[in-house]
C-alpha cells in the first residue's frame, strides 16, 4: 500500500474516509459530502445510531451524486483527547476500512479539528503513520491465498491543504516506520530462516544507512571470555553471535553513547530443560529484544537522528543436544563473575550477562537500556498490557515511562532490592540462574543487575507485549515490534541535539 499526500479534491473513485466528532458534529468534508448528497450522510447516521464515538464505523454506498464507491464515516471521539496517539489510531482505523472495502484507491479528509493544538500537516503525518504501521502483513510463505484474501488497497490518500508540509512532517515517522518493519519482519520469520548467522547477516543492510556494523564470532567471544552467552548457544548446531551496531548521529561524535543491548535467541527450546511441546513454536520470537534493537538502529539512522547510539544484540540458539549445557553447570562470565546454571531455560539473563558487560566495558556509555522477552513471570504480572520497567536510576525510569506513554507502548516499574539479589545466591558459585519461583522477573532484573557496573541502566522484560495476539490499535495481530517507537522517542525528547 503506496501511502500519498494530495490537495482536497472529491475523488472520482474508490472510498473516502471522512473522521465524525462525538455528538456527529461533521467536519468540512463530511459537510461537503452532505450536501452533495442532500443529507444522505445525517440519515445514514440516523439509521446506523452513528454518533461519532471513538472508532464507531458507518458507511454509505455509492453515494447519490458522487463517483465514490462508497463514503467511510469513522468516530474520532471528543475533540478533547485527540491527540497524536488518537490521530495514529484513527489513522490505523481508516486503513483497516479501506483495506477491507475491496477497494484499489481509498482516501483519508484530513480536516481541521477544533481545539486540536496539532497542524493540519502534523495531523496528516501522524495519520499516515498509522495507516502504514496498520496495513503491515506478513504474507512471505503463502502460494495458495485465494486473489479475495489479498489486499486489493494500492493507494491510500491524504487529502490536506498543505501538501509539502505534511511530506515532510511524514519523512522522519516513516523512517521510524521502516524500523518498525525490520523488526516485525525479523520476529515473525521461522527459525529455519532466522538463526544466529542469517541474524547477524542482516545487520549489514544497514550499512548503506551510514550504521557502523560489526560481527563477532564464536573464537572471538571465547577470546574475551563470554562463556556465560557461549554457553547458551552451545548445544545448537549454530555458530553463536555479538553484532555490534554503531550510529554516530550527534554534531559531537566523541561524545559517549546511549547503548541498547537485545537478547537474541533466534529459538528457544529450553535447553536439556526442554520446554513443553504446545505452544513451542512461539519460541522463534525469543529474539524480539535483539530485533527491536536492528529496528531502532534503521530507524535512527533513517531519520538522521542528531544522537550517538550503540547498539549490541547477543545472537544464540537453544537447543538440547550431546553438546548442550546442563543444569548444573558452572560458567564463568566475561566479568569474571561464577555462574550456576540450574535451568537452561533461564537463558537469556545469560546471553544479556556477556553481552551487557562487553557493552559497557569497552562504549562506556552515558546510559544502558536492555530488551528482552525474558520470563513468563512478567505476563503473569502485567499481562499484555504493560512491559516491565526495572532500573537502578530512577531520572531514567521517568524518561523511558514518559516515552512509553507518548507513543501506546507502556512499561510499569517493578521494584529491585537487596532481598530479591539474596534469592539468587549460589552454594558453589557467585550466583545461580534462577530463584527460586517466586518474584521471577525481579530476580532475572537482579541478575542482570551484577553485570551494568553501575552505569545507568534499565532492562525492559518484553515477553508480555512483543507479540500481539490480537489486533491493537497500530499493530495488526502478530509480531509488535514493541520498543523500537519508544526508544527512538525516549533518544528525541532526551538526548538530540
Amino acid at each position: 500500500m503506496k501511502i500519498v499526500f494530495a490537495k482536497p479534491a472529491m475523488p472520482q473513485q474508490g472510498v473516502l474516509i471522512v473522521g465524525v466528532l462525538e455528538g456527529r458534529k461533521k467536519l468540512a468534508t463530511a459537510q461537503l459530502i452532505d450536501a452533495k448528497t442532500k443529507g444522505a450522510l445525517k440519515k445514514l447516521f440516523d439509521v446506523a445510531r452513528f454518533e461519532g464515538r471513538t472508532d464507531q464505523v458507518a458507511s454509505l454506498m455509492v453515494p447519490p451524486g458522487l463517483k465514490l464507491a462508497r463514503v467511510i464515516a469513522i468516530g474520532l471521539g471528543k475533540a478533547s483527547d485527540i491527540d497524536e496517539k488518537r490521530l495514529e489510531a484513527f489513522g490505523a482505523k481508516a486503513a483497516t476500512e479501506a483495506l477491507a472495502s475491496g477497494e484499489a484507491e481509498a482516501a483519508l479528509a484530513v480536516d481541521a479539528i477544533p481545539g486540536c493544538k496539532l497542524g493540519e500537516a502534523a495531523m496528516a503525518a501522524r495519520m499516515a503513520l498509522g495507516a502504514s504501521l496498520k496495513s503491515w502483513r506478513f504474507d512471505r510463505y503463502f502460494t495458495t491465498e485465494k486473489a479475495d484474501d489479498k489486499p486489493k488497497l494500492k493507494t491510500f490518500t491524504l487529502l490536506g491543504l498543505d501538501v509539502a508540509a505534511a511530506r515532510k512532517a511524514f519523512l522522519p515517522l516513516n523512517a521510524v516506520a521502516e524500523g518498525v518493519r525490520l523488526t516485525r519482519e525479523l520476529q515473525s520469520e521461522p527459525a529455519n530462516i532466522i538463526h544466529p548467522e542469517s541474524m547477524a547477516a542482516r545487520a549489514r543492510e544497514l550499512i548503506r544507512l551510514g550504521v557502523k556494523v560489526e560481527i563477532l564470532g564464536e573464537a572471538q567471544m571465547k577470546r574475551l571470555g563470554m562463556n556465560a552467552l557461549l554457553g547458551v548457544g552451545q548445544g545448537s548446531a549454530r555458530e553463536s553471535k555479538l553484532v555490534v551496531m554503531r550510529w554516530t548521529g550527534s554534531r559531537n561524535k566523541q561524545a559517549a553513547p546511549i547503548a541498547i543491548v537485545g537478547k537474541g535467541v533466534t529459538f528457544d527450546s529450553g535447553g536439556i530443560s526442554i520446554k513443553p511441546a504446545g505452544g513451542m513454536e512461539e519460541m522463534k520470537w525469543d529474539m524480539s529484544g535483539a530485533a527491536v534493537v536492528y529496528g531502532l538502529m534503521k530507524a535512527l539512522a533513517g531519520r538522521k537522528a542528531k544522537v550517538n547510539v550503540v547498539g549490541v544484540a547477543g545472537l544464540v540458539e537453544n537447543m538440547p543436544s550431546g553438546t548442550a549445557q546442563r543444569p548444573g553447570d558452572v560458567v564463568k562470565s566475561m566479568s569474571g563473575q561464577t555462574i550456576e546454571v540450574i535451568n537452561t531455560d533461564a537463558e537469556g539473563r545469560l546471553v544479556l550477562a556477556d553481552a551487557l558487560w562487553y557493552c559497557q566495558n569497552r562504549f562506556k556509555p552515558t546510559a544502558m537500556i536492555d530488551l528482552a522477552t525474558l520470563t513468563g513471570a512478567i505476563l503473569v504480572a502485567l499481562g499484555s498490557e504493560y512491559a516491565g520497567l526495572f532500573s537502578n536510576d530512577d531520572k531514567l525510569c521517568e524518561r523511558l515511562a514518559s516515552a512509553g506513554e507518548s507513543v501506546g507502548e507502556p512499561l510499569w516499574r517493578l521494584p529491585m532490592g537487596e532481598a530479591y539479589d539474596k534469592m539468587i545466591k549460589s552454594d558453589i558459585a557467585d550466583m545461580k540462574n534462577i530463584g527460586d519461583g517466586k518474584a521471577g522477573s525481579i530476580t532475572a532484573a537482579q541478575f542482570l543487575k551484577r553485570f551494568v557496573n553501575n552505569v545507568p541502566w534499565a532492562h525492559l522484560d518484553i515477553a508480555g507485549t512483543a507479540w500481539a495476539k490480537k489486533d491493537l490499535a497500530t499493530v495488526p495481530k502478530g509480531a509488535a515490534a514493541f520498543g523500537v517507537r519508544l526508544l527512538d522517542r525516549f533518544l528525541q525528547d532526551n538526548y538530540e541535539r
